[in-house]
């Protein structure tokens, strides 16, 4: 998804590809041009010497005539899966047609197989067999085998598969707070001083009033650092405020028992809520009391070199109000109000608060339909521009409409015209379709939920369609290998989930979406699980501030890198080049890799919701 930036020396941001530009799944492509860094990372020397010794990285099939076997490797889910999950594997197409799984507990032979026939994946140009071993329902560990295949592909299956994962995709959050120091009891090694206070942000000009002049000092703390560098944005931080509270409304028995070692952990409110709620105060300080306005973001005039937090101190001020920044504040806000109403106890009068923030800056929208974000001359930070508004005031209204009943939100939504489609930042109608399912049983009369549901449901069934026509089993083609592709591979998988959860019986929704996750933990073509710390070969030299400054070899857990683009827009900046030209391997575990190797607030988002809902669903 990200940005253009540079390591210590400022990069060339232009349209279309500022900060987060691009990205976050559905992405526009975008063409840019960034000036050349002469600057090298702090952490450039960060060994991948952790990666796990018994994974090749090779990708060379043996040439000579009398080779017995190929290095390729068989792609599987490195996290492992759930009994009752379908369990895919991708094999090199060679000879054999066979397969067997050995049960490691007593080297037992737990299933034999036919491979599927081979298949050319065109992002990759691999031939491939599928090896289906969803057989496997006994929890274990395991060994898959193909005759010719140098190396055993180990998976695991577990009940509690994706517990850790979904956990530490959370926490990752906690890592990027602002405005607070992260103490060793739960930051662990990870723990670093405060940072970014905010207490004292001024108004940039581009962002001047009458009641707040140019100059005038404001108090935003708290929120998340929006990706691998310190500034904040709300256009992004509502997607993906939304998505986590998006998870909690559908699955918040799972949240409930959850604990994640923050700050606020063993109080009456849970940790994800807790969580979100860092964010949300931030967000509720970026609205002008005076007029319902929300400011586009919160940011120092450049990006920051490779520091940490509190050696970064430069000036920060919030720019410029538009219309996309209040809706998507208005839309998170609604929806947050319906669900912390619930902890009115613990948290008086926030619901109330939220409520009353959205209603303000959604009729400060329509006051301001078209204040579209322009960069002013002496800001080079990320953009999130946005020049068609029409899916955000949909997604607005829409929330509005479920938290308060008022017919005419929904009127004013007009989903009946309109066709969801993979959400990203910079496309959020489909979040609208979610939260109208999701409160179907509970709606006015004005609301057309057959018609909702029927659109959601053709958007699945063309996922699941593309699933099946593909030779690796995703619904992911040459045009997904944009910025932040794991991302939109994850917003994929989260339509079918909410497809699947509105009728169960579409059970080829589930797999499709276990298919996607599966892709991200590693049946891919890099083999790497892009998760960090999750996995056995896992990213270790993200482009990210604090993983780069700390000192601390590897990547902190818990953060989804970008994943494979075919764009390669930072390859004239780094040193080390990317492995490929092919879209699916067009990955670089390297610092300076801005295009494949930056993380996001909205791309581990939906890691959230998806690991989540295939934890709770699969049964």
């Amino acid at each position: 998804m990200k940005r253009i930036r540079a390591l210590s020396v400022l990069m060339c941001c232009l349209a279309g590809v500022s900060c987060g530009d691009g990205g976050g799944g559905g992405s526009k492509p975008a063409s840019s041009t960034a000036a050349t860094s002469t600057t090298t990372s702090s952490s450039s020397s960060k060994s991948s010497a952790a990666v796990s010794s018994n994974i090749s990285s090779s990708t060379a099939t043996t040439s000579s005539s009398d080779a017995a076997v190929t290095q390729v490797l068989i792609k599987i889910n490195q996290l492992g899966f759930k009994p009752n999950a379908q369990k895919l594997a991708v094999v090199p197409a060679i000879a054999a047609t066979t397969f067997r799984v050995i049960d490691t507990s007593d080297n037992s032979t737990a299933l034999t197989g036919t491979l599927g026939a081979a298949a050319t994946w065109a992002p990759s140009q691999e031939s491939v067999k599928l090896a289906d071993v969803s057989a496997i329902t006994k929890p274990g560990t395991y060994e898959l085998l193909v005759d010719g295949v140098e190396k055993a592909a180990e998976f695991t299956v577990s009940n509690s598969a994706y517990d850790a994962l979904n956990a530490g995709a959370i926490k990752a959050f906690y890592f990027n707070r602002a405005s607070t120091e992260l103490l060793e009891t739960h930051a662990g090694a990870y723990k670093r001083a405060a940072g970014h206070m905010d207490d004292k942000v001024l108004i940039h000009a581009s962002a001047r009033s009458i009641q707040r002049p140019e100059g005038t000092i404001i108090s935003a703390p708290k929120g998340w650092y929006d990706a691998g560098d310190y500034n904040l944005y709300v256009v992004n931080s509502g997607i993906s405020t939304y998505t986590l509270l998006a998870a909690y409304e559908s699955f918040s028995d799972y949240f409930k028992n959850q604990n994640l070692n923050i700050p606020e952990s063993g109080d009456a409110v849970p940790d994800l809520l807790n969580e979100a709620l860092w964010n949300l105060e931030w967000m509720l300080a970026m609205q002008d009391p005076n007029d319902g306005g929300v400011y586009h973001k919160l940011t120092s005039k450049s990006f920051s070199g490779f520091v940490m937090p509190a050696n970064d101190i430069s000036d920060r001020y919030v720019v410029q109000k538009t219309t996309a920044a209040a809706l998507d504040f208005a839309a998170t806000m609604a929806a947050a109000s319906r669900i912390y109403a619930n902890y009115e106890a613990q948290l008086p009068g926030l619901a109330t608060k939220m409520l009353n923030a959205a209603q303000a800056a959604y009729a400060w929208a329509k006051a301001n339909p078209k204040v579209y974000y322009s960069q002013p001359s002496d800001i080079s930070t990320g953009e999130y521009g946005d020049g068609d508004v029409s899916d955000e005031f949909a997604w607005a209204s829409t929330e509005l409409y479920i938290t308060t009943k008022t017919d005419s939100y929904y009127t004013e939504a007009n989903l009946a015209n309109m066709t969801p489609d993979a959400p990203w930042w910079g496309g959020v109608k489909t979040l609208g379709f979610f939260s109208l399912v999701r409160h179907s049983g509970n709606l006015t009369t004005a609301a057309d939920t057959t018609l909702i549901k029927s659109k959601l449901d053709n958007l699945a069934k063309a996922i699941e369609t593309k699933a099946n026509g593909s030779a690796y089993a995703v619904a992911i083609n040459n045009r997904d290998f944009n910025w932040g592709s794991n991302s939109g591979i994850l917003n994929q998988a989260w339509v079918l989930l909410e497809a699947y959860q509105a009728d169960t019986s579409k059970t080829g929704y589930l797999s499709a979406a276990q298919s996607l996750l599966d892709y991200v933990l590693g049946r891919n073509a890099t083999d790497y699980s892009f998760v960090t710390g999750f996995g056995k070969k896992t990213p270790q030299n993200i482009h990210h501030r604090p993983s780069a400054a700390d000192g601390i070899p590897g990547a902190i857990p818990g953060f989804l890198a970008g994943g494979s683009n075919a764009g390669q827009e930072d390859k004239l900046n780094c040193s080390k080049p990317y492995p490929s030209t092919l879209p699916a391997k067009s990955y670089l575990d390297d610092e300076c890799s801005y295009a494949s190797n930056e993380i996001a607030i909205n791309w581990n988002a939906p890691l959230v919701y998806v690991t989540a809902a295939i934890q709770v669903l699969t049964k």
